[in-house]
Formats: structure tokens, C-alpha cells, sequence
């Protein structure tokens, strides 16, 4: 990819932020058809989850998302983990404790996982952008 004209590089980057810009609006869409189609709002409880997700990684882990994925004796950013992951924990457990309760049906149901493994895809896929940017900016 070295000897890729710039032009066809930036291409290449729009069309990846593009295919970003699609997936969090199929989640988005996804997680408002799972209440509205069913006259049912509390899925929509669920989207707190997607709001306090990236909060502790903000407030303990800073700026650095390689400290995500690395092992740290820094306690703050074990911290960061731990409630990240139990704040992804809770955009699966939402849908399906509403589901147990009945307040739901298995169609909405349906609708908010693949809302939320929509939303984990587009997440990766950052991640994995992030990852190459920052390769080509080393060389």
C-alpha cells in the first residue's frame, strides 16, 4: 500500500469511515424500529448502555487505547475494564431481562442483540482502522 498515490489512499480512508457511518446508523435504526414498530419504548432502556460505554474508557484509561488491550499494574485502567465490560455486559442483559419479564416480545428482542452486535461490529472495525492509521503513521 506504500506505493498507493495519496489520492486513492484518502479514498480508501473515506470509504472505510463511510462504511462506519453505515453501521452505527443500522444500529441506531435498528434499536428505535425494535420500540416503535411494537409500540414498546422500554427497549430503548438498552441505549443507555451504548451512552456509558465509552465513559470509563474516557475518564480512567485516557486517551491511550492501546492501554485496552495491553497488561497494566495502573489499577485506574483496570478499573476502566472492568466497567466497561460490565456496561457491555448490560446492552445483553437489558433486552433479555425485559424479554424474561414478558415486557417484550421475541421480535424486539431480535431487533435490540442485532442492534447491539451491530454496534460491537462497528466497534471493531474502528479499532481496527485506528490500528492501521496509526501503522501507516509510523512508517
Amino acid at each position: 500500500m506504500d506505493d498507493m498515490p495519496g489520492y486513492m489512499r484518502y479514498c480508501l480512508n473515506t470509504g472505510k469511515l463511510v462504511f462506519l457511518a453505515i453501521l452505527v446508523s443500522g444500529g441506531i435504526v435498528l434499536q428505535v424500529l425494535a420500540c416503535a414498530l411494537y409500540n414498546n419504548w422500554w427497549p430503548m432502556l438498552s441505549a443507555i448502555t451504548y451512552v456509558l460505554l465509552p465513559m470509563p474508557l474516557l475518564f480512567f484509561a485516557g486517551s491511550d487505547g492501546s492501554s485496552m488491550f495491553s497488561e497494566s499494574d495502573n489499577n485506574w485502567v483496570n478499573i476502566a475494564k472492568f466497567l466497561t465490560g460490565a456496561s457491555t455486559l448490560g446492552g445483553i442483559a437489558i433486552p433479555s431481562i425485559l424479554k424474561h419479564a414478558g415486557v417484550i416480545g421475541w421480535a424486539a428482542f431480535a431487533m435490540e442483540l442485532s442492534s447491539f452486535f451491530v454496534f460491537v461490529l462497528a466497534i471493531l472495525c474502528y479499532l481496527g482502522m485506528s490500528e492501521e492509521d496509526s501503522y501507516y503513521s509510523m512508517l
